[in-house]
């Protein structure tokens, strides 16, 4: 379990899973694993009558979005987003980091009116990008991790707004309303544990956690909505503790399985010619999140001062800047919404986050392997 809770090892399993898709995709297993993932499992006719697929993608990632929604809570309330002060540098680069490839993806995809994946470049992912920083970035100081995580977080913010509001159909606002009073229940019951009747309010709210989610499903807004509302709404202290019991399960099994599922993906059938959807995210990720971070971050620190904070060196925001083109987990999500009436463009834009994660992960090693020396050196010679 510890090994699951370290910043290192969820990274590659997380890699690995993902080439295991993409290999297997590619491969004489291939007719065996989309039958698989396709393969429903339910009662037919209700909500819970969903695809293999879907109960990773809508079910399990739920699970993933309240463990990533308690620790946004605790940043928010008391950690490093606590205050306005605190957040407005990070926020200001979360913001370049969006806008910069939603306008390469843009200037690439635009022309050819293939403009539905902007949102897929938007996205960090935490566990990658804090991975790569404790491989490569021994000796880089802490303030670099903390800026990170922040514009992590934030960047998260971002993808989930975007996929309440964007990728929410039909909505019935009765069954959503009726998923917010869960979640309130949820909230009020979670500030009631402790005593005698600590087990039984557990089991309660472990229904009221599989009502709300149902609800939301139900709803037409994405399911994985649900693990933000109740990770936002938990009382913080067994928030916490339920996130430090769902971390390692989280880590070695929701997230690789996910990756392992979106990442099934037949090369050959769009190897005949890429369109600009592909191309568009590939660039998008690396090279927009890199300008996006690096100068808004450099803008922020130019205009607003430290703001209590130590000033970080532009070759810090550039490091920065390259982990936060790490898009995955949220990214491939964000990518089978967007394209999820083609699939040839849905597998396209897949490769793209695949790829231009990949290209980001090796610019940000590179650059923080360099900036970590450069800290190194210079505290031996300080």
């Amino acid at each position: 379990m510890t090994l699951l809770r370290s910043a290192r090892f969820p990274a590659i399993l997380l890699l690995v899973a993902a080439a295991l898709g993409l290999a297997l995709a590619n491969s004489a297993a291939a007719d065996t694993a989309f039958a698989i993932q396709h393969a429903h499992l339910g009662l037919p006719g209700t909500p819970f009558d969903l695809s293999v697929g879907h109960w990773i993608s809508d079910g399990l990632l739920a699970v993933f979005f309240f463990v990533v929604a308690v620790e946004l809570q605790f940043e928010l309330t008391a950690g490093e987003l606590r205050s306005a002060r605190r957040a407005v540098q990070p926020a200001i680069a979360a913001l370049g980091g969006v806008i910069v490839p939603i306008a390469v993806y843009v200037a690439i995809a635009g022309p050819s009116g293939l403009t539905a994946g902007w949102p897929v470049s938007t996205a960090t992912d935490i566990a990658f990008a804090l991975g790569i920083l404790a491989v490569f970035g021994r000796g880089l100081p802490p303030t670099v991790r903390v800026f990170l995580l922040a514009l992590a977080i934030l960047d998260d913010i971002v993808g989930i707004l975007f996929i309440a509001v964007l990728f929410a159909h039909g909505v019935n606002l009765w069954l959503l309303g009726l998923a917010l009073v869960a979640t309130v229940a949820f909230g009020v019951v979670s500030r009631m544990l402790g005593g005698p009747r600590f087990r039984p309010l557990v089991v309660l709210l472990v229904v009221l956690a599989l009502c709300t989610w149902a609800l939301v499903l139900a709803s037409g807004v994405h399911a994985t909505i649900a693990g933000v509302l109740l990770g936002l709404a938990v009382a913080q202290q067994p928030g916490v503790r339920a996130r430090h019991l769902l971390e390692p399960w989280v880590n070695g099994i929701v997230l690789p399985l996910f990756a392992l599922s979106a990442a099934l993906v037949a090369i050959p059938a769009v190897g005949d010619g890429l369109s600009p959807v592909f191309w568009g995210i590939l660039v998008a990720l690396p090279v927009g999140k890199l300008v996006g971070i690096t100068g808004a971050g450099w803008l922020a620190q130019r205009l607003l001062g430290s703001a209590g904070q130590p000033r970080l060196a532009v070759g810090d925001l550039v490091a920065a800047g390259a982990l936060g083109g790490v898009g995955f987990t949220v990214s491939l999500l964000l990518a089978a919404l967007a394209f999820a009436d083609s699939a040839v463009l849905r597998d396209e834009a897949i490769l793209g986050v695949l790829a231009g994660s990949i290209v980001s992960l090796v610019v940000a090693a590179v650059v923080v392997s360099l900036r970590a020396r450069h800290h190194r050196r210079a505290a031996t010679a300080g």
